[in-house]
Parts: structure tokens; sequence; C-alpha cells
């Protein structure tokens, strides 16, 4: 199935909580004068109009970084701030980062960047966007990417999976396909990012993650539908070789959405 764009999502509840930890992430990693590969198996277009109409349709960008940007839960020097700022300073003030994009921005010229897209239309989009960094765009099946480069040159690095999850079979192949890069790339940091649904449909997916994965970070917010019958109510995300210090921001992450969800409930 080909039929999902983020251009409707875009910049959401589950973004912020997605792209803050991966910029902190990759700004950590980035301190080290070492080499680094980054991987993106569902990259989409990278670069958003927040006013396009398919982003007004849901609204969701308003009560996402939009609100998160007015109660200012980042400071100026955080990694995700400071690129949103920088992509809007370049590309108005309405545009917003994806994955990679934040990753295009923060990686060195000494680091590899490799982004698959399925979509056709998205990924035009993702190759134009990409076109004055040095990326590496796929239009293919990005499971078959990651397989085909396990281990990545250079070793070190990080896997971004984040899937539409629009197959209901992924949440059984998942687990399959992590078990197998883990052993192909051991040392890399691969981070899946998921819903949580109302159906608790990735539920099952996760307990087997963590039989296999026991040193994982897995870290989960819960926010609002964004809709009246909309069935995602969370974000989470599962890190294997988390980045040290990673929990302490992702304590501090957890802190920011509980009281922004006190407050919906207050109103």
């Amino acid at each position: 199935m080909l039929s999902y764009q983020h251009l409707y999502h875009a910049g959401n509840l589950a973004d912020v909580h997605k792209h803050s930890l991966l910029a902190w992430m990759l700004d950590y990693l980035t301190r080290k004068d070492k080499p680094l590969s980054y991987l993106e198996t569902h990259a989409g277009r990278a670069l958003y109009d927040l006013a396009a109409a398919e982003a007004l349709k849901t609204g969701e960008a308003t009560q996402g970084i939009t609100r998160v940007l007015a109660a200012h839960w980042f400071a100026e020097t955080h990694p995700y701030r400071r690129i949103v700022k920088q992509i809007r300073d370049t590309h108005g003030s309405q545009s917003y980062p994806g994955s990679p994009m934040l990753a295009a921005e923060m990686l060195r010229p000494t680091d590899r960047l490799h982004l698959a897209e399925l979509h056709p239309q998205e990924y035009s989009a993702l190759d134009f966007a990409m076109s004055p960094y040095n990326a590496q765009c796929y239009a293919k099946d990005g499971y078959a990417m990651v397989q085909s480069l396990c281990p990545p040159t250079p070793r070190r690095g990080l896997m971004l999976i984040d899937p539409s999850y629009e197959l209901k079979s992924e949440y059984q192949t998942l687990p399959v396909f992590l078990r197998q890069i883990t052993r192909k790339w051991p040392v890399g940091v691969i981070v899946l990012w998921y819903p949580l649904l109302t159906s608790g449909a990735h539920r099952p997916m996760l307990a087997e993650l963590e039989h296999s994965h026991r040193e994982a970070l897995r870290h989960e917010v819960g926010f609002p539908p964004a809709r009246s019958g909309h069935k995602m109510i969370g974000s989470g995300m599962l890190v294997i070789n988390p980045p040290f210090g990673l929990s302490d921001e992702a304590m501090r992450l957890s802190r920011c959405f509980k009281k922004d969800t006190s407050r919906d409930r207050r109103d």
C-alpha cells in the first residue's frame, strides 16, 4: 500500500516526540570526531509546508509544533529547536523539517546518509529536498535497503525505522527484522517509532521486542486523539543501544507532555 502521505500529519505531537529525541541523539553522536552513518527506512519528503491544504485539513501541527514552540518546551540551544529555526529561516515560517532534513542539517561532510522512500511522489520530493546535501536517496523498500547496506560504512551510526503501519503485518515482521539487523550491526543505534493505539495492536510487538532486546530504552508519551474517532493516543520510541543520557532527556520530555495534557483537561 502506498496511500500514506505524512504531510497531513507533519509537525504533530508524535513528530515532536520522535524528532526531538532523534535530534538529541544525533547531537550526542556528532560530538565525537568520528564519522557515522545515518539510515532511514521510511524517509518521506523531508520538508513539509504546514500551510499546505493537507496540513491545514487535519490541524495536527497547530496542536503539535506550533503549540510546543509557543509553550517553550525546548531551550534555544536544544538541537531540535535550533534546526527547526534554521529550516524556517531558510524555507519560511510555516516549514517543518522531517527526520531526513533534521539529520542532514546536523551531520557532517564525513558522515553518510542513506534514505529510502517507496512512494513515488514522496520520493521525488525527498530527492529534490536532499539535493543540496550529501545524501543518497533510494526509491525502494527501506527494509531491503537496510539489509543490503548493513553493516554500513562507517559502522558507527544510527538507523531510524518509522513506518506508517499501513500494513498491519509490520507488527509481526518488525521484531524479526530487528533481530536480523542487530546481528549484522550490533554497534548501531537502532530507533523504532510506533504509535500507541486504542486497539492495542502495538502491544504484542513490543512484548516480543523487549524480550529480544532487554537493554533497549522504551519511551512513550500519551496525548489526546487528534480528532474524534482518531485511534492514535500516543507515540512510542524503542531505542536499541541508546546513547548515554537519552533516558534523562526522555524523562524531561515526558514532563512536558504531562503538563500539556493536564492543561488540556483543565481547559
